[in-house]
């Protein structure tokens, strides 16, 4: 006989009691249930349970009290947190509006601050972040802001500290990726890094890497020829999302005419100064510039003059450069700063210690550069100072002075002199990194498969 029953709305009701009752089976009963309901598939004849001791337990429960839930909630003060893109033409006023902060208060703060003032710089497209309280007042603000020079990202923040504002700048955390790129060149080496054919272009700025590390071995402006290829791993840095800057090519292989050349970075993890060195471990940069001035004439060689201001006939122990006041002096090679200072007839003058027992001197500096002194780490290129006309000079000019073992030598005969090599030591770590380089060449190579390395 099938027993239906009716569900309804009130009978719903009746089954919440105040009390519940759980009717709770024993051990025994639940495994006697167990092989009844199991048998029902065998069998017509079902079990009878009607003699399994049953035991009742009865036990008080409360119920939430939801009212003073939601008081609670409501005491609590709402904190909202908005998020927009800087578009044509804003204000700060309307930008203000489409985050929500109705704050006279804080607009007159980002206003006047000096530090909070760098958020109206902001760039259409980029991203700020508010958090306001339930009333449209401001309790932080923050953006990130790109340096034009030097490419780093700074994070500023506006922060509500009690009554007042406070603004704070700190560099912004980068996420750094390892991108690869493999071209062949059909026309010119611009072209081959503007294309996409594997997911994007590549920056100028790698594109200058490739021809800094490269030069030396190839003329890249008559040695390219159509069905050259290059492969390159370099480094990006991304914020929320978007690319901040690029950074060092890693490693980069060149394959020209036929004849392949490999590159891979090595940076020395205490005095953190690098170069490029081929897959054996063998530098590939000079260790000397061939001059200290990126723009200028030579107005006096080493050789044996008249000096200008003595009338005498004596040697000149360096070369000058003839340049006009201002004009930046770079290291010509990694060391550390031996001297900087006044020293007589040098005048400003700057002295270099580098590897083994070479040294350069550079003087009649109009200034130095920030942070030169004594025991500073230099790096190749770096600026140390500025062209001027100190100590005993006649004009603006540098006098550049290459000295090995203190005694001054012509700068001409160590154009060719390579970079110091790596020690031992230094040698077993690079040819880790490089024999991971030049696994991702391999993948970079036609038939490669790129995608699975990066």
């Amino acid at each position: 006989m099938n027993i239906t029953h009716k569900i309804t709305p009130k009978s719903l009701l009746q089954l919440v009691p105040v009390t519940r009752k759980a009717r709770i089976l024993s051990a025994g009963a639940v495994f006697l249930s167990a092989c009844a309901f199991s048998a029902i598939g065998v069998s017509p004849i079902a079990t009878d349970t009607s003699d399994v001791a049953v035991k009742s337990i009865q036990q008080n429960l409360e119920m939430p009290n939801l009212a003073d839930q939601i008081a609670a909630l409501q005491q609590n003060e709402q904190q909202f947190i908005h998020e927009e893109r800087i578009r044509p033409g804003d204000s700060l006023g309307s930008l203000f509006n489409r985050l929500g902060v109705d704050d006279a208060q804080a607009q007159k703060f980002v206003r006047t601050d000096k530090t909070a003032r760098r958020l109206l710089s902001l760039k259409t497209g980029k991203r700020v972040q508010a958090e306001t309280d339930e009333n449209g007042l401001l309790l932080s603000m923050r953006a990130t802001i790109l340096e034009v020079k030097g490419g780093d990202a700074r994070q500023v923040t506006v922060e509500r500290k009690g009554d007042e504002f406070v603004a704070l700048e700190a560099p912004a955390k980068l996420e750094r990726r390892v991108e690869m790129r493999s071209r062949e060149i059909a026309s010119s080496l611009y072209s081959a890094t503007d294309s996409n054919v594997d997911g994007g272009s590549m920056p100028d700025s790698v594109v200058g890497q490739i021809i800094e590390m490269f030069s030396t071995n190839i003329d890249f402006r008559s040695d390219i020829k159509r069905g050259d290829r290059f492969s390159v791993v370099y480094e990006t840095f991304w914020l929320d999302g978007e690319l901040v800057k690029t950074g060092r090519i890693l490693a980069g292989e060149f394959v020209n005419r036929g004849v392949s050349y490999q590159s891979v970075w090595y940076e020395d993890p205490v005095t953190k100064q690098g170069g490029y060195y081929s897959l054996d471990g063998k530098a590939l940069k000079k260790a000397f510039l061939k001059s200290p001035l990126e723009f200028s004439r030579i107005s006096s060689g080493f050789s044996m003059r008249v000096h200008p201001l003595s009338g005498k006939w004596k040697a000149h122990k360096g070369v000058d450069y003839a340049a006009t006041t201002g004009t930046p002096i770079r290291a010509s090679a990694d060391g550390t700063v031996d001297f900087a200072g006044n020293s007589g007839g040098y005048g400003n003058q700057v002295v270099l210690k580098h590897w083994s027992n070479y040294s350069t001197a550079y003087a009649h500096m109009s200034r130095f550069a920030p942070g030169i002194r004594k025991g500073s780490k230099i790096s190749q290129g770096q600026v140390i100072g500025y062209v001027g006309s100190t100590g005993w000079s006649t004009g603006p000019h540098l006098h550049y002075e290459f000295r090995v073992a203190g005694d001054a030598k012509d700068p001409n005969k160590f154009k060719s002199l390579a970079q110091q090599p790596l020690t031992p030591t230094e040698l077993n770590r690079f040819r880790m990194a490089a024999a991971e380089m030049n696994h991702r060449f391999s993948l970079l190579a036609p038939g490669g498969n790129a995608m699975a390395a990066r």
